[in-house]
């Protein structure tokens, strides 16, 4: 009775669990997984490939430590080191800014320095942000197969308040603009999608393909919003097409296929959404019904949508259709010769060194007007109602660059002004000898009509121990990249669609600052003669083995036994010469004298012990005076 009774109670209680689970689970907020391909002409003959995947995950708290979708590894990574927000780069090549753009989307999210630069905002008390910070580099160090781990040394990371665009007080920057960029570095990025490179438009990232670019940027950035986590990965590469120039000025034609030597062969089968996009700029007639019949270019593929943004055009293509019988590749082919330019930041910043010596120098920053300065759309009206430009300046000295802060010039078009005209604030914070290093935040208010703007401060070169420096010492030692942010100028695409279920154009619709990098400075230092010591080492050797060898020698050589050697020896040597005097001695006839051994013997062990107490004294000198004159007084 009792078995029939389980027989039917087993399946109700199964029945009636997967009943709740629907019941609960059809509240909760489901994985998302996106994918995108940007691709957009430049104006100096070169095409950018901006690959774009959005990961969405709910709270951990609702799926326990599983997901479908989201990279356990990241998952962790927020759970055990409380972490709000994230950024890491891998970056190899410089961003153009004058003809690649300033202040669009793309190069205000995807500009970034070369090397590695990670930033980290922590949701833990402040007393643990450094202890989190180390732990956070070691994983991602592991994850990644990178030198992240070196960010660890309080000499390396900063702790910027409101320079770097965010204002908190658990954020800590690093940036290593040395580090290598490889694919070993692009390998475990890949194995975070839900399908790697094997389907969909991550399978375009042929690696000989994305290297030989130049410039490519591999992004991931981390966030907690309020449905859950949300996981960004961008991949930014700027290619230069195969094409033979004909001499009749047109933009270069190519084709998916010629640019990644693949084709995309369908979508990953994970993803809600995958998308290819072309963006077009400087076109002659953008009216929308003349794209299709446009006599400037010709598209292989007709597009699915296509959209109107102020200053260019947006064709959006489905990847659904492709198969391997079918696959895409897109291609444009120019028909008439097309000239643009790209959206500019405000001002144009570089920097650079001045003086000459391995002692003292003085660093500069020169801040140069665009074209689009006079198309400026966040102007603040204040003072009178005189247009001004605000602009943050965020830098980073290693500590062994001692910075003197009050050698602070600042000249705006050749002029010298005096700090309270432009420097509205300043954040100092001193670098300690082999401590910690360096930061200032400055925040600079100018005019519109400025034309040029320069920023310099003086500093002295420290000395390192010969354990400090790397094995590229004389290679000098680099200074990371300055960041300039415009903080009342904010970049997006204005499309006039609803574009939410579109991730990239919802995101890129959405206003980011205005920012751009600099280049990294290379400082050389006073670097010493590496040889010395092993000079040094070779010669106290010898020196060692000479002393200890003859000082063995002595000590272990047996007089007695070389005494009776040296008699038998005579006495062997004796016979032969007592008969030849015998023999002389008759034929002159004379008498025969028998010589004795024994004061030879006698004799030649005195000189002998005095030769070796002679040896002795002398190796016991040369090793005194060595000693003397080898010692640090």
């Amino acid at each position: 009775m009792a078995r029939t009774v389980l027989t039917w109670w087993i399946p109700l209680l199964i029945l009636q669990s997967f009943l709740l689970a629907i019941a609960f689970g059809s509240n909760e907020v489901e994985e998302e997984f996106s994918e995108s391909l940007l691709l957009k002409p430049l104006p100096d003959r070169k095409v950018l490939a901006h690959f774009h995947f959005e990961n969405r995950a709910p709270p951990s708290n609702s799926h326990g430590r599983h997901h479908h979708l989201f990279p356990k590894a990241i998952s962790q990574l927020v759970q055990k080191f409380r972490v709000k927000e994230m950024e890491l780069s891998f970056t190899q090549g410089r961003w153009n800014h004058e003809h690649w753009g300033g202040s669009d989307t793309l190069s205000s999210m995807n500009a970034k320095p070369v090397g590695v630069e990670l930033w980290a905002v922590f949701d833990v008390p402040r007393s643990e942000v450094d202890t989190s910070w180390k732990n956070l580099t070691h994983a991602l160090s592991g994850l990644f197969c990178a030198s992240i781990n070196f960010l660890e040394s309080s000499t390396s990371y900063a702790a910027p308040t409101w320079g770097f665009g965010r204002s908190s007080d658990k954020l800590r920057y690093g940036s290593l603009p040395r580090e290598a960029v490889c694919t070993e570095n692009l390998t475990p990025w890949l194995k975070l999608l839900p399908c790697r490179d094997k389907d969909g438009i991550s399978a375009l990232m042929n690696r000989p393909s994305v290297y030989r670019g130049f410039y490519h940027s591999q992004r991931l950035h981390l966030s907690m919003i309020d449905s859950g986590m949300l996981l960004e990965q961008s991949l930014t590469v700027v290619l230069q097409p195969d094409t033979v120039y004909d001499g009749k000025d047109l933009q270069p034609s190519w084709s998916l296929s010629s640019l990644f030597g693949r084709k995309v062969v369908g979508k990953c089968v994970l993803a809600k959404s995958s998308n290819v996009y072309l963006q077009m700029e400087g076109l002659a007639h953008p009216e929308a019904h003349t794209l299709l019949k446009n006599e400037e270019f010709e598209l292989s593929i007709k597009p699915d949508r296509t959209l109107r943004e102020t200053s260019s055009v947006l064709f959006i293509f489905d990847i659904d259709k492709s198969s391997d019988s079918e696959p895409f590749d897109l291609s444009l082919t120019w028909k008439l010769p097309s000239k643009w330019s790209c959206q500019q930041a405000p001002l144009h910043a570089s920097r650079f060194l001045m003086g000459s010596g391995n002692e003292r120098g003085a660093i500069a920053i020169l801040l140069k007007a665009t074209e689009s300065q006079d198309k400026l759309s966040g102007k603040d009206i204040t003072n009178g109602g005189r247009c001004r430009i605000k602009a943050n300046v965020f830098q980073i000295f290693p500590w062994y660059v001692k910075v003197y802060y009050h050698t602070l010039q600042i000249f705006v078009d050749q002029q010298q002004n005096t700090s309270s005209e432009v420097l509205k604030k300043i954040n100092v914070s001193p670098s300690a000898d082999k401590m910690s290093s360096g930061m200032m935040e400055m925040m600079l208010e100018l005019p519109c009509e400025v034309k040029s703007v320069a920023i310099s401060i003086e500093y002295d070169k420290g000395f390192l121990h010969i354990d400090e420096y790397p094995p590229d010492a004389n290679q000098g030692f680099d200074i990371p990249s300055a960041l300039i942010s415009f903080p009342d100028h904010h970049a997006s695409l204005d499309f006039k669609e609803e574009l939410s279920t579109l991730p990239l154009l919802s995101k890129f619709k959405d206003k980011s600052l205005v920012r751009s990098y600099t280049e990294v400075l290379l400082v050389p230092l006073t670097t010493p003669d590496f040889s010395m010591p092993y000079n040094v080492i070779t010669i106290t050797c010898t020196v060692f083995a000479l002393y200890f060898g003859s000082l063995l020698n002595a000590l272990r050589r047996r007089i007695g036994e070389e005494e009776r050697f040296l008699k038998s020896k005579g006495k062997k040597t004796g016979g032969l010469k007592q008969l030849l005097s015998r023999f002389t001695a008759k034929i002159r006839g004379r008498p025969v004298e028998s010589p004795s051994s024994e004061p030879t013997a006698a004799a030649q062990s005195s000189v002998l012990s005095s030769k070796l107490l002679f040896k002795i004294i002398l190796v016991a000198g040369v090793a005194a005076a060595w000693q003397y004159f080898s010692t640090d007084k």
